[in-house]
């Protein structure tokens, strides 16, 4: 019986708060009650706080688009991952593309040009494949998770002390209301006091002011307290975006990991294209269509250069001071397939063999390579000098 008064004396007092709050509220919407304003300072750190959390938000959800463009995709993961169970494994795009590519090249024969093309274009697509799969991982482990650890966890906390300071601050405007009211009614007590005195009504008014000014003291503590509290948590923010801006050099370093492995698969496949017959449609005639553009120029060449099988830099070196000194003419092996990118390049064809010759004045890193009646300018890291 005890804890069941108990409960309805805090059911009541609980009820009587929520009341007076809400009252508060809507007096101050009216304009029918002072409000208590918060600190310039604090002001500006929920500010911050509210800007981080739209912006977090809004970098997640894109970066998730990103990653996994498929919204059905999507949808299945957050499935999983709300059930705490792991999502089914699939082929991602480029991978079913792979897939797709080496059956056909099977279908078709590996020995033929175009089936051996297929299956090798299926392979690199499925390293592709794989390495985006990695990209994802990486991202979502270093990147995604960071951030929805702060919108799910730091920035309910936030949310969640925000909400009790309002509910301080109304408890403090109430009370102060309660009090102003009380000595308004204290005075207006003493006035008629002087015509008709009523000892009784005076000391009544006396105790409600004493108790109303009791209450805004506890009160403003609770508030002062709450306030506290909450600043704390807010300047925790900046710690925040420290720990955001590591978060993102982890996901920069993921994407140029990922990109660069990109490169590379495509740049191995282009050179094991190249000894098919079928580029030399390509090459030189160029009316119609404007064909895929290799790695021509010499700054990107230079950067590449490492990945590419390279030729002797004494044989290359030797060979280019006896034509420029000689002005003579020297045959040469292609090395690579190379497309022109202008009109005053020559394209090439790997394993072909075509004169080269060098003119005064010309760049270090090129040769002018005839083939026939037709000439260009050809890169010597392209091409391997015969004796």
């Amino acid at each position: 019986m005890n804890i069941m008064d108990f409960n309805v004396k805090k059911l009541a007092a609980d009820a009587g708060t929520f009341l007076s709050r809400a009252v508060q509220f809507t007096e101050e919407k009216l304009g029918q009650a002072e409000k208590t304003e918060l600190d310039a300072h604090l002001e500006n750190l929920l500010s911050k706080a509210e800007c981080t959390k739209l912006w977090t938000e809004k970098i997640m959800k894109q970066t998730e688009v990103l990653l996994q463009p498929n919204p059905n995709a999507r949808i299945e993961e957050f499935v999983y991952e709300k059930l705490d169970r792991k999502a089914p494994s699939r082929m991602n795009n480029p991978e079913l593309l792979g897939q797709y590519m080496i059956d056909a090249g099977n279908e078709f024969g590996p020995g033929t040009a175009y089936g051996n093309a297929l299956i090798k274009c299926g392979e690199t697509q499925k390293r592709i494949g794989a390495a985006d799969r990695e990209l994802i991982q990486t991202s979502a482990i270093n990147f995604l998770t960071p951030l929805r650890n702060f919108i799910e966890g730091d920035y309910k906390t936030i949310t969640k002390e925000r909400k009790l300071l309002q509910n301080k601050r109304l408890d403090l405007d109430a009370a102060k209301t309660r009090l102003k009211k009380a000595k308004v009614a204290e005075a207006r007590a003493a006035q008629l006091n002087i015509s008709q005195p009523e000892e009784n009504n005076i000391m009544i008014w006396a105790e409600e002011v004493t108790k109303s000014e009791q209450e805004v003291r506890i009160t403003q503590s609770e508030f002062d307290r709450q306030a506290e509290i909450t600043r704390l948590l807010l300047e925790g923010i900046s710690s925040t975006h420290a720990h955001h801006l590591r978060c993102l050099n982890d996901f920069v370093e993921a994407q140029m990991t990922y990109y660069a492995q990109c490169y590379q698969y495509m740049l191995d496949l282009q050179k094991q294209l190249g000894s098919f017959p079928s580029t030399f449609l390509s090459n030189n005639n160029q009316s119609s269509t404007t064909p895929v553009q290799s790695v021509s120029s010499p700054s990107v060449l230079a950067s590449t250069s490492a990945s590419l099988p390279s030729v002797s830099n004494s044989m290359v070196t030797s060979g280019l001071s006896e034509l420029k000194s000689s002005s003579g003419s020297r045959k040469a092996r292609v090395l690579y397939d190379y497309d022109a990118a202008n009109s005053s390049e020559l394209s090439l064809l790997a394993d072909e063999v075509i004169t080269v010759y060098s003119i005064p004045g010309m760049d270090s890193d090129w040769l002018m390579g005839e083939r026939g009646n037709q000439k260009g300018k050809v890169p010597i890291t392209y091409l391997e000098l015969l004796n």
